[in-house]
């Protein structure tokens, strides 16, 4: 039962972690090429990805979008 509810903790730990970075990423003002960030947006569920790629180019929309935000044949335009 301990090991059950250790485990249970390390999971719930990781997400608030790892969900808090993505967050700090996408919430950025500074760029848009964070590799940590790009690395964590790009492996999100579509619909998570799509929301975080929305917020980054309502910020940085005269960019070209970082990986994971990439739409079109040349990958120059936003999702």
């Amino acid at each position: 039962m301990k090991i059950i509810r250790l485990a249970l903790i390390v999971v719930i730990a990781a997400v608030f972690v790892i969900g808090g970075r993505w967050y700090m990423y996408i919430s950025n003002t500074d760029s848009p090429y964070n590799e940590v960030g790009i690395e964590l947006n790009s492996r999100m569920p579509a619909p998570l990805r799509k929301w975080g790629c929305d917020k980054l180019h309502a910020t940085f929309g005269n960019v070209l979008p970082p990986y994971g935000c990439q739409a079109g044949a040349e990958n120059r335009d936003w999702l």
